[in-house]
């Protein structure tokens, strides 16, 4: 009897010393749950020795109240009634540690019928995993909030092109919403066909950015009117373990980039060519002026010789030719006197729509338009300029004429006038159905000394004295249109707003009685 009994000892002992060498603070229960033994481990925690703890109950230690837990938040009562394992998480206010967490288990220990005898409450401490994973919620948070707030579109789509995500800027740049896209539709479909594909072969190309790298690249994207959209992307491929799981873009709407760009570039041309004009200006008024007094004594002493001869004298032929080749000369140089402008502008307000008609009455060869069709579509409103009419009426026949040389004196012209009140601008299209200007010229036709006449019959200061009248009076001539079927010239000019307390007199054409300097 004596050997069973040590043995059973024994066994207590090896059973109470795997109970002390759990590693969690371990408490047993009995069914009213008050504590009946707590390991070592448990112990230390509370401070107090088994004998103190034992005969308390559980939640005497864990709040110091008389009151047990409610059956809502202690798992006790469902452990006895299913005779299984339950668990739950309780937080717990420290004044000295602040904030815990704790994942209390409850086990069963049952007897020899399968009933509970006793319930072994076991503790580990979460409070890191917990603050790890409010961390990890606030980051991701954040992240969700900075890519839902960022003015690049971002989308991102899984290994099978399905779109996954997008944010508001991508929602707006591509015309879709989220609900019309994601889980929904293929990334490929907001690209021209084969641009996705071309994406995805570079991303996978480590020479370019690296793995899975996509360094900025111009692109173009369609919208969901299938618009096409220039735009910059910067592309990167997500791995598991190496494995591709998806693929993120970030575009850069480029439109308004390229038209600041533009625009830009067409001041500095501008700049450029008054800048030219300027200087050719001074050069061309002071070859005019060398040129003219012996230029004029040729005409007057070859006129002078051309009435004493007589009709059979060899010579005559020749001497006629001198001074047409003479006169041809006085032309150049009075086209060189108006390009640099050496008479005062004397600026007066007018109806734009003068500007035209006046021009057209003073074409000397009205046959010229024997077999060209006039379409004018001008504005009724009221649309007055303040400018130099005199200068603005040359700006309008070169520009007549150069349409109707483009058509061999044969076709359609029209005349289109209309203004911009917002922006205080008034316009007038020229259009012709003639051959239009090739691409290679267009960046010149405004060149002193360009012309693609033939020699002798332009000097090629037409239209840079055009831009140059156009521009002293405040505004501009470009070329909108142009193409094989015709060219539309734009003359753009300040829409005159008379001042609230101002008095003046509109003139009609031909009339020049309200100027100034």
């Amino acid at each position: 009897m004596a050997g069973r009994n040590d043995r059973l000892s024994n066994q207590f002992d090896w059973r109470v010393r795997v109970f002390d060498s759990l590693s969690l603070p371990t408490l047993i229960l009995g069914k009213d749950k008050v504590i009946v033994y707590a390991n070592e481990v448990a112990v230390r925690k509370f401070g107090m020795p088994v004998r103190n703890l034992m005969g308390k109950s559980c939640h005497q230690v864990f709040y110091n109240s008389k009151e047990p837990c409610s059956p809502n938040i202690c798992p006790l009562p469902k452990v006895l009634e299913e005779k299984k394992g339950h668990s739950t998480l309780r937080r717990i206010a420290s004044k000295d540690d602040g904030e815990i967490w704790e994942d209390r288990v409850f086990s069963p220990i049952l007897d020899d019928n399968g009933e509970v005898m006793y319930v072994m409450e076991s503790l580990r401490d979460v409070t890191r995993l917990k603050v790890l994973e409010k961390e990890l919620k606030e980051t991701k948070e954040f992240l969700e909030r900075a890519v839902e707030s960022s003015a690049c579109a971002i989308v991102a789509a899984n290994r099978k092109g399905k779109i996954l995500f997008m944010n508001p800027a991508a929602e707006k740049l591509f015309g879709y919403s989220v609900a019309e896209l994601v889980d929904k539709e293929s990334v490929e479909n907001l690209y021209p066909p084969g641009v996705a594909r071309g994406i995805m072969k570079k991303l996978r190309d480590e020479k370019l950015g690296g793995k899975g790298k996509l360094p900025s690249t111009t692109i173009t994207i369609l919208n969901a009117n299938s618009e096409e959209i220039p735009a910059e992307i910067t592309a990167s491929i997500m791995y598991e373990d190496d494995e591709e799981i998806a693929t993120m873009g970030i575009f850069n709407d480029l439109r308004e980039k390229i038209a600041v760009e533009k625009k830009l570039k067409q001041t500095q041309e501008q700049l450029a060519q008054s800048e030219k004009l300027a200087s050719l200006g001074q050069l061309a008024a002071g070859v005019a002026h060398e040129i003219n007094n012996p230029l004029g004594g040729i005409l007057l002493y070859a006129n002078s010789i051309l009435e004493q001869m007589n009709d059979e004298n060899p010579f005559r032929e020749d001497l006629e030719y001198v001074i047409e080749d003479a006169n041809r000369c006085k032309e150049i140089v009075k086209s060189l006197l108006a390009y640099s402008r050496q008479t005062s502008p004397i600026r007066e307000i007018i109806q734009f729509n003068d500007l035209l008609e006046q021009s057209l009455m003073l074409i000397r060869d009205q046959a010229i338009f024997r077999n060209i069709k006039l379409v004018r579509e001008l504005s009724d409103d009221m649309m007055l300029v303040h400018v130099d009419k005199n200068h603005l009426t040359q700006v309008c026949i070169n520009l007549i004429m150069n349409a109707i040389s483009s058509m061999n004196g044969e076709g359609t012209l029209t005349f289109r006038s209309y203004r911009n009140k917002a922006a205080r601008k008034v316009y007038l299209e020229i259009e012709d159905t003639g051959c239009g200007i090739a691409e290679e010229n267009l960046s010149k036709i405004f060149d002193p000394f360009f012309t693609t006449k033939e020699p002798g019959k332009g000097t090629g200061l037409g239209l840079s004295t055009a831009y140059g009248i156009v521009q002293e009076n405040g505004g501009n001539i470009s070329v909108k249109q142009t193409g094989p079927n015709g060219t539309t010239f734009l003359l753009e000019l300040p829409l005159f707003v008379p001042s609230d307390n101002s008095s003046f007199m509109p003139l009609e054409a031909g009339d020049s009685q309200v100027k100034d300097s």
